[in-house]
């Protein structure tokens, strides 16, 4: 696998106008055997609204109505399944990619045989109808794209461009390639949620044998989205979490949860109660009994949230996909309760 020289021209993209997603890359990844450059490329445009829309590998999402913070995090499935590590989307006319790919041959970097049959599969030869040039403003070339944090499994996208007639769909057995649902799940890797830190009462250190109440604040606990889209081809989709409850573990097994299982449902907009003067002694819809003491230590109390995720999308399409995860641990002093002798 050889490596391709960079290119000189400055990625342009006009967001808000629609305009072409698609000009030549600021720079590319390795070549992979099909030729294909596996890079993501970001660009930003920030509305008259104030909204900020960024676009990458081709993909514009539009993240004003995430969640934010220094604490906010990226959710993981509560299954198995991840968000697509790369994907296809239209990414040259049929004159950026002459102009991207000829350079690449002239420079016999590659090897004759394999330019040869690339400049045959494209019609490079053809002055008129090369790269589709006859159908200019009726498609684009599309490919690939990855993920910019290289998960698992961002390399299996290593067809070559594959041109697709504008308003048709891509074809059916080219995985990832980009739906309504695919831009779904794209969004999906690019929810932020608040960070899961529990409001504990009573607020100086946890006694042990006495109740403590757990809440996390309503404000930040709403929901979420992020809209992905491909303009040029005129299809979104919108990534919704919502938040359905929040799982307590002690960090000892010398504890009690409540309620027993240690996940406190959402009600009325809230997860847990806030503690009120006077209900030292009573039961908390959501808390922890310690049972012990931490000593001159601490106990870890992890502290998780499970937000449900639905998306809806061009053409009426929608549908949900899987729960989402997001905790953070701290600390919790668990001090004895003092006899006072008279």
């Amino acid at each position: 696998m050889s490596a391709v020289r960079r290119s000189a021209r400055t990625a342009t993209v006009l967001i808000l106008t629609c305009a072409s997603l698609f000009a030549s890359p600021a720079a590319f990844a390795e070549r992979g055997s099909n030729g294909n450059a596996n890079e993501a490329e970001q660009s930003a445009q920030v509305g008259d609204d104030g909204t900020v829309s960024v676009t990458v590998g081709g993909v514009v999402f539009d993240r004003s109505k995430n969640g934010s913070g220094g604490s906010a995090g990226a959710l993981t499935s509560s299954t198995s399944w991840t968000p697509p590590p790369c994907w296809y989307a239209p990414k040259y006319t049929p004159e950026e990619l002459q102009e991207y790919l000829e350079p690449i041959w002239e420079a016999e970097s590659t090897g004759y045989q394999w330019d040869a049959e690339q400049r045959k599969k494209y019609n490079a030869d053809d002055e008129e109808k090369g790269f589709n040039k006859d159908k200019t403003g009726k498609g684009y070339w599309w490919g690939s794209y990855v993920n910019e944090s290289y998960p698992p499994g961002w390399d299996s996208c290593d067809k070559d461009y594959f041109w697709v007639d504008q308003g048709d769909p891509p074809p059916a057995d080219i995985e990832n390639a980009v739906t309504p649902e695919v831009l779904a799940e794209l969004a999906y890797a690019e929810i932020r949620v608040p960070g899961t830190e529990v409001t504990l009462a009573p607020a100086e250190a946890t006694k042990v044998n006495l109740p403590t109440w757990s809440w996390l604040d309503g404000a930040e606990f709403k929901p979420v989205s992020v809209t992905a889209s491909v303009p040029v081809i005129g299809i979104e989709a919108t990534a919704t979490a919502e938040p359905v409850s929040l799982k307590i573990e002690p960090g000892t097994p010398d504890a009690e949860t409540y309620p027993a299982s240690g996940v406190c449902e959402i009600e009325d907009g809230r997860i847990g109660e806030p503690y009120a003067k006077g209900k030292a002694d009573e039961t908390p819809p959501c808390g922890v009994k310690y049972l012990r003491s931490s000593g001159d230590g601490t106990f870890p109390l992890q502290a998780t949230v499970t937000w449900e995720i639905h998306w809806t999308g061009s053409g009426g399409a929608g549908g949900d996909l899987p729960d989402g995860e997001f905790g953070a641990t701290q600390d919790v002093v668990v001090q004895e309760i003092q006899a006072v002798n008279r």
